[in-house]
């Protein structure tokens, strides 16, 4: 019983961390996009770009957030999975970038770390959880 309640909530907690750090972003795009693409340094010079950054990263980035914390919520191992997914494609579009057009930067190679922790940990918790709780057959 004290298992599973460790299970649930770092489960809990690691979803709320990656929404929190989601919504970070999200609001720093909302708030002033050239901000999110200074990190990377790269100049927005038209609205379009603008309202381009503004959508992924604020617009998208909301989305996440709140399917996160309706996960987190309410089905806590689809929340988990999720995190695969987004993680994992996170890191796999990293990697793809390093084989097409070379050798990330500081702010690359930092995320690229970053996310495939943030994998291996939703991976890991998500089947913590599966043999955690009774008669959950998902993953």
């Amino acid at each position: 019983m004290k298992t599973q309640r460790t299970v649930t909530l770092a489960s809990k907690g690691f979803i709320l961390l990656s929404a929190l750090s989601l919504l970070s972003v999200s609001v720093m795009a909302f708030a002033n996009p050239q901000s999110v693409m200074d990190l990377v340094h790269v100049q927005l010079n038209n609205t379009d770009a603008f309202s381009s950054i503004r959508g992924v990263y604020g617009g998208v980035g909301m989305t996440l957030f709140l399917s996160l914390i309706y996960l987190m919520l309410r089905d806590t191992q689809s929340g988990l999975l999720f995190l695969c997914l987004l993680w994992g494609f996170y890191a796999l579009s990293r990697t793809i970038t390093i084989f097409s057009e070379g050798a990330l930067g500081d702010f690359g190679n930092q995320w690229l770390l970053t996310e495939s922790v943030f994998f291996v940990l939703a991976l890991v918790l998500a089947l913590a959880n599966r043999k955690a709780i009774p008669g959950n057959k998902a993953v």
